[in-house]
């Protein structure tokens, strides 16, 4: 968080200077992204859900989820999030809100299907992690801060475009200011996506953590984690903004032999995963 914010101070710097407006256009961006950043926590979840078409459900609708969801939740100390499910034979889930007052739970119909009783207890239970652990709060101002940056640097080369002031441009280092601020405008979304990302393989190993200790039987999520990997269909509800919340990365085959060393993979290698779940 601390290199996100030294990355948007930089960035806001240079670009401010580039352009001639200073830290005013800076500020002018932080303050629309302020606005979407409001409406951005309050209501993402919504959203998320709608994107996924999940539908929420009831106790009566499926007892058995009900019944595991709410024995984890008195285990470690959480109140019942809202259920939801999303009609795909796919297996994932994942869980979003804002905190865990205000949380959400989705899984897929295929992994109803294809996960015996102690396997969904180890999903349930990592989800549920990502709620004790603040982390769908946090993912949801990382996303906030990449869309920051990269609402910068949009903004930086529209102003090229329709011609900025002169004034800061015509000094002795204009030129190279101007040159360090389109590299950086080509640079500084992928720099923030990285930063995303890690962070989200980061809290991935956590929750699988978290979540064996929850359940006190690792061999149950690293057995699901097996199952859902293993399972050749794609995830059609899923897409590149909503990607990052599932368990299992949805887009299946697509993350194997990734290029940089899988820095742009938004899961751990799931190898990984299940050797660190084995050896607790």
């Amino acid at each position: 968080m601390a290199i996100f914010i030294g990355l948007i101070t930089i960035v806001s710097y240079v670009f401010g200077r580039a352009s001639g407006y200073g830290f005013s256009y800076a500020g002018l961006a932080l303050i629309v992204s302020g606005i979407m950043s409001f409406a951005s926590y309050y209501y993402s979840d919504l959203l998320i859900l709608a994107i996924s078409g999940a539908r929420q459900i009831q106790e009566k609708d499926n007892p058995t989820l009900f019944r595991t969801v709410q024995n984890l939740c008195i285990g470690c100390g959480l109140p019942m999030p809202k259920i939801y499910v999303i009609e795909d034979t796919a297996p994932n889930a994942f869980a979003t809100g804002r905190d865990p007052n205000h949380s959400v739970v989705c899984v897929t119909t295929g992994i109803l299907e294809k996960l015996n009783k102690l396997e969904l207890e180890g999903v349930i239970a990592h989800e549920l992690s990502h709620i004790k652990n603040y982390d769908i709060r946090l993912q949801s101002i990382v996303v906030i801060l990449v869309g920051v940056v990269t609402l910068l640097a949009d903004w930086f080369m529209r102003s090229l475009w329709l011609g900025g002031r002169k004034s800061d441009r015509e000094d002795k280092t204009g030129g190279f200011i101007l040159i360090v601020g389109i590299v950086l405008a080509i640079l500084s979304p992928v720099f923030a996506t990285l930063i995303q990302l890690s962070i989200s393989r980061k809290r991935e190993l956590l929750a699988d953590a978290s979540g064996a200790l929850l359940t006190r039987y690792p061999e149950g999520l690293a057995s699901a984690l097996l199952k859902i990997s293993n399972d050749p269909e794609p995830l059609e509800a899923a897409n590149n903004a909503t990607a990052h919340l599932y368990i299992v990365n949805p887009f299946k085959g697509k993350d194997a032999k990734a290029m940089f060393s899988g820095l742009f993979n938004t899961h751990p290698p799931i190898e990984e995963r299940i050797k660190l779940l084995r050896s607790m």
